[in-house]
């Protein structure tokens, strides 16, 4: 033959797709709901905010130029993101301190350790929202009210409300009453951190990145829709002592776990099927821990027990070979 067909190994066609474009778009979606934060909580959420994006960018600076001695990567956002992600995650009346501990825990820890991005096998944020949970669980759970007002009182999430009226005997109907109705759970009118009551801000971050492309319906949608089935079953089966899937949906980090960490690239299965069977161990796991767990919110483990189980998707998941047999002869 004179003239042969040479195929060189994959990728062959560059998307155009890079990490900076990429983290860019997710800081792009996450600006609504950091917006209603401010809105919310004044400006001790933008300096929550700037302090973990500053301490992040700082931290890995650092690292990466005396430790691992390579080239810069504060270019490409990641570092942003990932300070801006912990901010989500942190109360807003936290001590400075503590969210330059938490920073350094993200980086140093979640990201650096295992050589920087790309690298790293556990969501860098959430290793450090858990290391300040566990460190300083009373820091991490006092949230301001969001009355709008300078006077804002410290109080639980309607999660530890009920994780706590729930455990000393009360119903499921006497809960119910001193709850936040759902509308003003998706609106935000509820303690919690300042990822957590910006549920309709988030979403129409979500919508910005399946847009784009930056994500796929696949993690957030199962990940939801796994919570509402599990969540649903037990409240069916004993409606006074499991509260109803609205309330898992909208209360917590339901929402901000489920678009903007559960789908990190790195983190994350990369072919459909995985995300799936991913999605659906995160929703199961995250309402075990909130009902039968010492945590009321069991989102930020869920996501980093599955990180761990990712490799394990990623090698036996696969889709079928180009070329094979749908059938075996």
């Amino acid at each position: 033959m004179d003239k042969q067909l040479i195929v060189s190994p994959s990728p062959h066609i560059h998307g155009g797709d890079s990490t900076t474009r990429l983290m860019r778009d997710v800081l792009i979606a996450l600006i609504p709901a950091f917006a209603f934060s401010v809105f919310v909580y004044g400006l001790s959420a933008l300096l929550v905010t700037v302090i973990a994006v500053a301490s992040c960018v700082v931290f890995e600076f650092l690292i990466q130029r005396y430790m691992l001695k390579g080239p810069s990567t504060i270019g490409n956002y990641s570092a942003v993101l990932t300070g801006t992600l912990l901010a989500f995650n942190l109360p807003s009346n936290i001590p400075i301190a503590l969210i330059v501990i938490g920073s350094l825990v993200a980086i140093g820890v979640g990201k650096m350790t295992f050589g920087g991005l790309g690298r790293n096998i556990f969501n860098p944020a959430l290793v450090g929202r858990v290391f300040l949970l566990i460190a300083f669980p009373v820091q991490m759970t006092s949230y301001p009210t969001p009355t709008l007002s300078v006077d804002a009182m410290s109080g639980a999430t309607p999660l530890a409300y009920v994780k706590e009226a729930l455990k000393s005997g009360m119903s499921v109907s006497e809960v119910m009453p001193n709850l936040p109705s759902s509308t003003d759970m998706l609106l935000g009118i509820h303690a919690g951190s300042l990822g957590e009551i910006g549920a309709l801000a988030l979403i129409l971050g979500f919508i910005y990145l399946l847009v784009r492309k930056v994500i796929t319906w696949h993690i957030p949608v199962v990940i939801v829709a796994t919570m509402a089935a599990f969540s649903g079953i037990l409240h069916l089966t004993a409606p006074e002592q499991y509260i109803g899937p609205a309330f898992h949906i909208l209360a917590g980090g339901t929402l901000l776990g489920a678009i903007y960490m559960a789908t990190d690239y790195v983190t994350s299965p990369m072919i459909p099927k995985a995300m799936v069977i991913y999605a659906i161990g995160i929703g199961v796991l995250t309402i075990l821990i909130r009902t039968f767990g010492a945590y009321p919110e069991g989102l930020s483990f869920a996501i980093l027990i599955m990180n761990a189980v990712v490799p394990l998707l990623n090698k036996y998941v696969k889709p079928r070979r180009f070329g094979m047999a749908l059938t075996k002869a």
